[in-house]
């Protein structure tokens, strides 16, 4: 049986394609193969998203989370499990009048990335949720500490794939979390919407005005960190602070009202009353934080941790810092 002879440029049956190739210079074929032997394989890091599209994106996203309530119920009043499998009663406990956090070691400890949103900021939210709140709530709410209001952002190790690291490791991740802050530009922030989840975590959303956005340093933190787990926590472009957690049933002025409560309705008239003072709310955000995490959910329940505080190199009028 005769040998098929590859298609040369004689041919006079060639694709679009081939046509085209026929009249490169051997050089600058060789050139673009090399080029897509470099590229890395698809899925190795997350595409970055256009920036035209990732503000619909997000209130997409903010969309589904503020229809949450409405459509699994506050399933946080019957004790449910909240985050990393855990139920309220183990997170919580109630003492002298005080909800105090139940601190568990996590072993290993997290390494969690974050943004930083200065008290100046954050007190003003905080401020305005405890108004609202509290009157209902007293002893069965836990407010997240305004002095470490953050946006997570990328994990070099969590609950969910553990990755264990020595001194050296470490301080090398943050070395790599250093050389990309120096290229990040100042976040302005506006808040999108406050919003109750089904698991009773309060929410601030936010949608960004200019600065390097969270998807591109999410991304950039992947290139960075390539022992990072490939599963992150978080889609890449939320931007989202937790305010509080509810704990319990609300305390009303007369017992009566309790069996016939509404409780989805009631959630969202005080959410709705939270947004009436806030949102819109705009910030600045100027750091990263590069943080052990040495107590389960140490950032939002105040636990043991060690910290190392980034400032963003890039300088305000600089350009919009998008990588």
């Amino acid at each position: 049986m005769a040998a098929t002879k590859p298609p040369s440029c004689s041919t006079r049956l060639r694709s679009p394609a081939t046509t085209a190739a026929c009249f490169l210079p051997a050089s600058l074929l060789l050139f673009l193969l090399l080029l897509l032997l470099r590229r890395p394989p698809m899925g190795s890091f997350p595409p970055t998203i256009p920036g035209g599209s990732v503000s619909s994106r997000r209130a997409e996203l903010y969309g589904r989370m503020a229809r949450d309530l409405d459509e699994r119920g506050a399933a946080f009043l019957d004790g449910g499990e909240t985050s990393q499998s855990l139920t309220l009663s183990e997170l919580f406990d109630t003492r002298d009048g005080a909800v105090v956090p139940m601190l568990k070691a996590a072993n290993p400890p997290v390494r969690a990335n974050v943004l930083y949103l200065d008290p100046e900021f954050a007190s003003v939210i905080s401020k305005a949720v405890k108004e609202v709140f509290l009157p209902y709530f007293n002893q069965a709410i836990w407010f997240q500490n305004m002095s470490i209001y953050h946006f997570s952002m990328f994990h070099t190790s969590h609950h969910l794939e553990p990755i264990v690291a020595t001194e050296d490791e470490i301080e090398a991740e943050v070395d790599a979390v250093k050389r990309v802050t120096d290229d990040v530009c100042p976040l302005k922030i506006i808040l999108d919407q406050v919003v109750l989840t089904s698991t009773g975590v309060l929410l601030g959303l936010w949608q960004v005005e200019s600065g390097t956005d969270p998807a591109d340093i999410r991304s950039r933190l992947r290139e960075a960190l390539p022992r990072a787990p490939q599963k992150q926590l978080y889609d890449p472009v939320m931007l989202h602070t937790s305010l509080a957690r509810i704990l319990g049933h609300p305390k009303l002025p007369q017992e009566g009202n309790a069996q016939s409560l509404d409780h989805v309705k009631f959630f969202h008239d005080l959410v709705a009353q939270v947004n009436s003072k806030i949102r819109g709310f705009q910030a600045t955000v100027k750091e990263l934080w590069f943080v052990e995490e040495y107590d389960v959910l140490a950032l939002a329940l105040n636990g043991k941790m060690k910290v190392r505080r980034l400032q963003f190199g890039c300088k305000e009028g600089q350009g919009n810092g998008k990588i």
